[in-house]
């Protein structure tokens, strides 16, 4: 390094960014706790993590180390890598830093300040609606903490920095200000955290001090201001996204006196996408693993193991992929839509979906998986249905990395990609088909009922953890003991006047008895309904409920 105080090659920009990597994921689970609504949905920090960790190993194939050619190659990683809403800003982000270094051998101070400013435009440029007091607010704020930096006569590399983490810490804790939701739900931006940790990362390595912090974790910014919802807490489910790679190894442990988060910090060493859940007595576990045996063993030394499953998913992607090929409609157009649970799954495909993208809440496939499945269909028009709002932007970005014809249906629940698939037109050309299925998911109203993961007061209700929380279109406004009593408040308020099929999507954890119980408290009340009941199998949600 040409001494890093005051200037930094290709080199020392991406083990900065590593080690700000490995820094950030250690508090990847904190940060996925900070969710406006106490849903299982909360993946910022994993969606974050797995965005840097595709950012750095981008440069993996880069044989110039100049800053420009490792900084373009950073984020053309972060783009492929991008998930979720808060990926694909950091994507943005580092699109724009990108540009700021380019046909640049080297970086001081003043070329890193003016980088920072391309990223914080870029960031903004890439959202149609950007909202203040998120990871847009954060990213801004630093931009202008850097030039301030520089206008101060401050010009080292490490005094920028510095100056962007202590801007960073401000803003992040001035983030409820600026938005209602987060200051009634009691937490301050969770993607704004994230950078902040990134940085905070990047800054420690600059200093020489990553082994000081090994044994440390990230400070959790709190906010500034007064939060009207009680302290943040963890959830008792880990947020991961799933990467396939290795063996999917599932199982139940029965045993005495089992202990949750000693298990937990176990096995979060012995592999990825790691689920934990249950009690002292029996708990589910999953976990993607290179060595299945390990994690098996492990788990035989503290009880007797129960309904195990291991799948290569390696074989099984090859597979999948040669399961899907061929698999357009007539029309030469391929609709990919992303799906979790089988049932769901096929439902999708007897509609007539090309290829499905494992994915959903918790579990937000990247631009690359996306765009993977663009390749792979037959056809050179495809459709793509996220069915998810934090799948919508990286389902977007793929339009640009493709030669072909590419139109995003922003669905963001299962029943609006069911819908759209219904008004799927196989006489239709492309164009008509997209318009479509766009006019056709506004029509429809979505319940979900879930269980919390943290105790929150939203939308004037007091939620306590694991409580039964009831959404309409993404909006939480009902709570209770039991899934039938949440429900039926939804439905309240929902005007039924005009609807003619009420559709039950149950999921894997759920009855069907009571999926049944359901259906007949809506038959009660309202006779002319067409009422069906599904067998979804989704992960997280107990059930979600389609009103056409």
């Amino acid at each position: 390094m040409d001494n890093k105080t005051n200037i930094i090659n290709g080199q020392d920009l991406w083990e900065m960014f590593a080690a700000a990597t490995n820094w950030l994921e250690k508090s990847a689970p904190d940060i996925d706790a900070m969710n406006v609504f106490p849903v299982p949905d909360g993946d910022t920090g994993t969606n974050m993590l797995l965005t840097m960790r595709s950012t750095i190993e981008g440069i993996g194939k880069v044989r110039n180390h100049n800053i420009s050619s490792v900084a373009q190659a950073m984020a053309r990683g972060a783009l492929m890598g991008a998930r979720g809403n808060s990926g694909v800003i950091l994507s943005q982000f580092w699109n724009g830093l990108a540009k700021g270094l380019a046909e640049k051998e080297t970086c001081n101070g003043s070329d890193l300040a003016d980088a920072l400013t391309q990223a914080s435009l870029m960031a903004y440029k890439g959202l149609s609606n950007p909202v203040e007091g998120t990871i847009l607010t954060v990213i801004k704020d630093i931009a202008v903490a850097a030039q301030m930096q520089i206008a101060s006569g401050s010009e080292g590399i490490v005094s920028i920095v510095e100056a962007t983490v202590d801007a960073a810490n401000e803003s992040v804790a001035n983030t409820p200000a600026l938005l209602g939701a987060l200051k009634e739900a009691g937490v301050v931006d969770a993607g704004g955290q994230g950078l902040y940790t990134i940085l905070e990362g990047a800054l420690y390595y600059l200093k020489g001090e990553t082994e000081q912090v090994q044994f440390r974790k990230p400070q959790m910014i709190t906010s500034n201001i007064l939060l009207t919802s009680s302290a943040i807490t963890a959830p008792e489910r880990l947020s991961v996204d799933e990467i396939p790679f290795g063996y999917c190894t599932e199982f139940m442990l029965k045993g005495e006196n089992l202990e949750l988060d000693k298990l937990r910090k176990k096995l979060t060493k012995k592999g990825e996408s790691l689920i934990v859940v249950g009690d002292d007595t029996m708990i589910r576990i999953h976990i993607h693993t290179l060595d299945p045996g390990n994690v098996i063993h492990y788990a035989t030394s503290l009880g007797t193991m129960h309904n195990m499953s291991i799948r290569n998913m390696d074989e099984q992607r090859l597979d999948f992929l040669e399961i899907q090929r061929g698999k357009t409609p007539t029309t030469g157009i391929a609709v990919i839509a992303v799906v979790a649970g089988t049932g769901l799954t096929d439902i999708f495909n007897s509609l007539g979906t090309a290829i499905v993208v494992p994915g959903g809440q918790t579990m937000n496939p990247s631009t690359k998986d996306l765009l993977q499945a663009v390749e792979q269909a037959t056809s050179d028009k495809v459709i793509i249905l996220p069915n998810n709002k934090n799948i919508v932007p990286a389902a977007e970005q793929t339009q640009s990395l493709t030669d072909k014809k590419i139109k995003v249906v922003p669905s963001e629940t299962i029943p609006q990609g069911v819908a759209a698939l219904l008004a799927f037109d196989y006489e239709a050309d492309f164009e008509t088909n997209g318009r479509l299925m766009t006019e056709v998911i506004s029509l429809i109203k979505t319940i979900e009922i879930t269980k919390a993961v943290r105790s929150a007061k939203i939308n004037g209700l007091n939620i306590k953890k694991k409580q039964v929380i009831g959404l309409l279109d993404g909006n939480l406004i009902a709570a209770g003991n039991k899934n039938v009593d949440v429900f039926n408040d939804v439905l309240s308020k929902v005007n039924l006047d005009k609807a003619e099929v009420v559709t039950i999507y149950y999921g894997v954890d759920t009855k069907e008895v009571e999926a049944q119980q359901i259906s007949t408290s809506i038959s009660e009340v309202h006779h002319d309904l067409q009422i069906e009941i599904v067998k979804g199998d989704q992960p997280h949600y107990n059930y979600i409920i389609s009103i056409e």
